[in-house]
């Protein structure tokens, strides 16, 4: 077997050039097809995204706590499109997977911190929706803007120093070389661990208790036509929604979190397609939310209609009430 084929076989857009990998001068359709499609995904992840924080900003409707945990969420998920999906396209985790150059560990901290981000923004909204389901009474003194404002201050500055923290001690996503020293194998299990397994667990503990206090209320107000119930309604639907988010979140993330986690401790690692399929599945999440919020929320719809449309830049629209 020749060294393109051995190339090829381990991903079609490289060619072994010296023991190096190096990116194919003349790459394959398939490779052509996978950037092409790898680059609408990033296009619509960068459209959907400006949309939703554009709409936020621009209606004064939305102008909410709620909304601003959601803004910082979509603007993470933006510059996923802007910044990681570029890097990744250009030198994919294949390629990192045979070198450990400073190009790698940049690529390595966006994507770090910015997945960061995500969860904690996630878990800032989770919270957000727990005061407001189980503690109604005193949700808008507890989530309050100045609070909101804090929560996402501290959500960016931990994510940012995480991200430096990958260039600083030097660590790629879950890599290895011949052999794992214990501590390389300390970092990508424990990185994980407190990265996304335990804010995971503390946002389903929490969405679970939300769900049961859910069932609670409804119960209490079956035969209740009153404005309260109207409002409760309308909290378990955000509640919902926002749940879906986080659902959809976890279903991209775990697989690759637990890639990484058993990569170092398995005697025979993953196929490297296989990690790259499931790290393109984690950043594909950035796309979904905003798909998701135009599924469930009218207020988007609305939005987005408007924002396509141009109308805000012939009027002022941000006092329209969205339906």
């Amino acid at each position: 077997m020749d060294v393109d084929s051995i190339a090829h076989d381990i991903h079609p857009c490289y060619d072994l050039r010296n023991t190096t990998f190096m990116f194919a001068g003349h790459p394959s359709v398939a490779c052509v097809l996978v950037y092409v499609f790898l680059g609408l995904l990033s296009f619509a992840t960068i459209c959907g995204n400006l949309v939703v924080i554009i709409a936020i900003i621009y209606f004064k409707q939305l102008h909410t706590p709620t909304n601003y945990l959601i803004l910082s969420l979509a603007v993470a998920d933006l510059l996923v499109g802007i910044l990681v999906f570029p890097f990744s396209m250009a030198f994919t985790v294949t390629s990192c997977l045979f070198t450990n150059d400073f190009f790698c560990q940049i690529r390595d901290s966006f994507d770090v911190a910015l997945c960061t981000s995500s969860i904690l923004n996630l878990c800032c909204i989770s919270i957000d929706r727990y005061y407001a389901v189980c503690q109604p009474l005193t949700y808008t003194v507890k989530m309050s803007v100045p609070v909101t404002a804090g929560m996402i201050l501290v959500t960016w500055a931990i994510s940012v120093l995480i991200g430096i923290g990958i260039i600083v001690a030097g660590f790629s996503q879950g890599t290895c070389e011949d052999t794992c020293s214990v501590d390389v194998v300390l970092a990508n299990t424990m990185g994980p661990v407190f990265s996304f397994y335990v804010p995971a667990v503390i946002m389903v503990s929490i969405y679970f208790k939300i769900f049961l206090v859910a069932l609670q209320q409804a119960k209490s107000i079956q035969s209740s036509m009153s404005r309260a119930g109207a409002v409760s309604k309308m909290e378990k639907k955000a509640t919902k929604t926002l749940a879906t988010v986080m659902g959809i979140f976890l279903l991209c993330m775990t697989p690759y979190f637990l890639c990484i986690v058993f990569q170092s401790l398995a005697q025979y690692p993953p196929p490297t397609p296989v990690i790259e399929a499931l790290n393109w599945l984690t950043l594909a999440n950035s796309m979904l939310n905003p798909l998701i919020y135009a599924f469930f929320y009218k207020w988007f719809r609305s939005a987005f209609k408007v924002v396509v449309s141009g109308k805000i830049l012939q009027g002022n629209f941000s006092n329209t009430t969205l339906m």
